[in-house]
């Protein structure tokens, strides 16, 4: 069986954000132990971009292999851009609606990966691909605007208790977040899981995010994908492409957020 270094299995190993250490002060004093916000960068199709994230210091680097989206590449193509990624930089499978032998196939040469499942999959269909894929896995929740839904974030959490992270994602037609961000202060303050933001994140935002969420589930880490694209005609983003000083940027604001907290939390 493969062991991925993961995400939120790597950020749940660190204390809670702002937790205190007695070591690393003369005469006893508490040292603060700054939280680290774990960045993933998806959507990845070239290898400059590759580079780009993982020189900009991200945690997992996402590939889309729903071959509808336009950000889709091939598992072949998805295992020649992972080997590019150093030791502790995860690849993240992105899946919709996938059979378990397609799945099965792509995490036998993209290894080792985190399994994400952003379609209609079942728990019970989730547990037996990631089962027989050997992988961890992520379960998208889309996050609906409208507050009359009916959508219980707390109930889905329960219902995937075996993923490894729950990943927030604003509703839009068809599947993914469109680039749309969610309302942040709807989602309840005590969700059972790790928490992975995502839709519509930016350099601009992810601190106001992080900010808003942080605490409200075992952890937090972020995903970008349209936020940190190259501009295109009328400066909508170029899918699939993108900006590696957006991709700084983006990393630079999360981990300002992180040193803010950590401020705070400093006696």
């Amino acid at each position: 069986m493969n062991h991925a270094p993961t995400l939120a299995a790597s950020h749940a190993s660190l204390p809670p954000e702002g937790a205190r250490s007695a070591l690393g002060r003369p005469g006893g004093g508490a040292a603060t132990m700054a939280p680290r916000t774990r960045i993933k960068i998806c959507g990845l199709t070239r290898e400059p971009d590759v580079d780009a994230a993982v020189a900009a210091g991200v945690d997992a680097v996402g590939f889309v292999l729903y071959p509808k989206s336009p950000r889709f590449v091939t598992p072949q193509r998805a295992a020649e851009l992972a080997r590019r990624l150093p030791p502790l930089v995860t690849p993240v499978l992105l899946f919709v609606n996938a059979s378990a032998t397609e799945i099965e196939a792509a995490a036998a040469i993209v290894t080792p990966a985190i399994l994400q499942f952003h379609g209609d999959e079942s728990p019970q269909a989730c547990m037996a691909a990631a089962q027989q894929a050997h992988c961890p896995f992520w379960r998208a929740a889309r996050i609906p605007s409208d507050i009359a839904s009916g959508f219980d974030l707390l109930e889905f959490a329960y219902d995937y208790s075996a993923a490894q992270a729950l990943l927030l994602d604003a509703q839009v037609d068809g599947y993914g977040g469109g680039g749309k961000t969610f309302d942040w202060s709807r989602l309840p303050t005590n969700v059972p899981a790790h928490l992975v933001l995502s839709g519509g994140l930016t350099p601009a935002n992810v601190g106001a995010g992080l900010s808003a969420l942080r605490g409200r589930g075992h952890s937090l880490a972020v995903d970008v994908s349209s936020g940190v694209e190259a501009d295109g005609p009328g400066g909508k983003p170029l899918k699939g492409i993108k900006d590696a000083e957006k991709i700084m940027r983006f990393v630079a604001a999360v981990r300002a957020s992180d040193a803010h907290l950590a401020g705070l939390n400093t006696p």
